[in-house]
């Protein structure tokens, strides 16, 4: 049984929002938890924005290992993490917390990982540009019945980790949040359970989004294909499929 959650929150200048996404913590999360933060150089304004915060909430400051990216911010979250769960939350409030206790309720049901879902019933999308709604709710949903992933929103990157899942899986990634849907994907076809739960995103009001559909839409699609060139390949898993 998993008693604590680590929460990765990798940032970008996200001065004008940090302190409102760190109360907003607080408040909708029960579960015990620590929460980093991964920035990329020094110079960014979510530092003197969130340094006087540290007193008051279970924050520490972690430069990112490599090259400045949200994907290589979230693989250092991932390595400063040595056992447990393991949640990925953004600095904007896109996604709704008030998740994630049912998310961590469930990996203490044996599941490695929780998806946060917006096409699930239960689930909503909020805002956001259409195009890419579109993509992204084609791509969970077919993947979901023709493959059998458990999860109908594999692109969303609102997911809980077991560390033991991320340990085990080698991250080929090198784009940006496509990374959670290679996790997916690959932990699935190790036999892995995965599970989901509704949850809501609505686009952000403050800042400005890290997400570049045209750049990263190709390693969505090669995951994609991935999925299903492998799925014979699925190793069943003992505990049977969340």
């Amino acid at each position: 049984m998993y008693d604590s959650l680590d929460i990765i929150i990798p940032v970008y200048n996200e001065g004008e929002n940090i302190g409102k996404t760190l109360c907003a913590v607080a408040e909708k999360i029960k579960t015990p938890h620590r929460i980093s933060i991964i920035y990329d150089f020094d110079e960014d304004n979510t530092l003197p924005a969130v340094r006087p915060l540290l007193k008051k909430y279970p924050v520490t400051l972690v430069k990112n290992r490599y090259e400045k990216g949200v994907l290589n911010a979230i693989k250092t979250g991932f390595e400063t993490v040595k056992d447990g769960v393991v949640l990925v939350i953004m600095a904007d409030l896109s996604d709704d917390l008030i998740a994630v206790d049912s998310m961590f309720r469930k990996m203490n049901e044996g599941y490695d990982i929780v998806c946060g879902s917006r096409y699930m019933k239960g689930g909503r999308q909020i805002g956001g540009p259409r195009l890419k709604k579109f993509l992204s709710r084609t791509a969970g949903v077919t993947l979901h019945f023709l493959t059998g992933i458990p999860t109908r929103d594999v692109t969303n990157s609102f997911k809980m980790y077991s560390k033991k899942v991320l340990s085990d899986i080698a991250i080929e990634s090198n784009g940006g949040f496509e990374l959670g849907m290679e996790i997916v994907v690959k932990s699935f076809l190790k036999g892995y359970r995965i599970a989901e739960v509704p949850s809501v995103w609505t686009d952000r009001t403050a800042g400005e989004s890290r997400f570049m559909l045209k750049k990263w839409l190709p390693k969505y699609i090669h995951w994609y294909l991935f999925a299903f060139r492998n799925r014979l390949k699925r190793k069943p898993s003992a505990a049977g499929a969340g």
